[in-house]
């Protein structure tokens, strides 16, 4: 039963970073078409997206579309939650 749950947890998290890779190329591509006056994602959803556990997906989004790089709070609260969802992994595992 534990092993279940651990893999499911696994496949919950490749999920969600890879939802938030995908989201952030959104955000970039209407940030670019920002002439149009589409609506945008909203931060708040980026930083949700992060606690729930896509921290890694948002780094990796921000580096791929240079999106959102020159902002230090994304970077702190990103770097923030790889520690704290590093740590329940480990606490989980172990």
């Amino acid at each position: 039963v534990i092993g279940e749950i651990m893999e499911s947890f696994i496949w919950y998290l490749v999920f969600i970073n890879i939802i938030t890779i995908i989201i952030y190329g959104i955000d970039k591509i209407l940030a670019i078409k920002k002439k149009r006056k589409v609506t945008r994602i909203s931060e708040r959803w980026l930083f949700l997206l992060s606690l729930a556990g896509g921290c890694v997906g948002s780094i990796i989004g921000m580096k791929l579309f240079r999106h959102k790089t020159s902002k230090l709070k994304f970077w702190l609260w990103n770097i923030i939650m790889v520690v704290v969802w590093t740590y329940l992994v480990y606490s989980f595992i172990k």
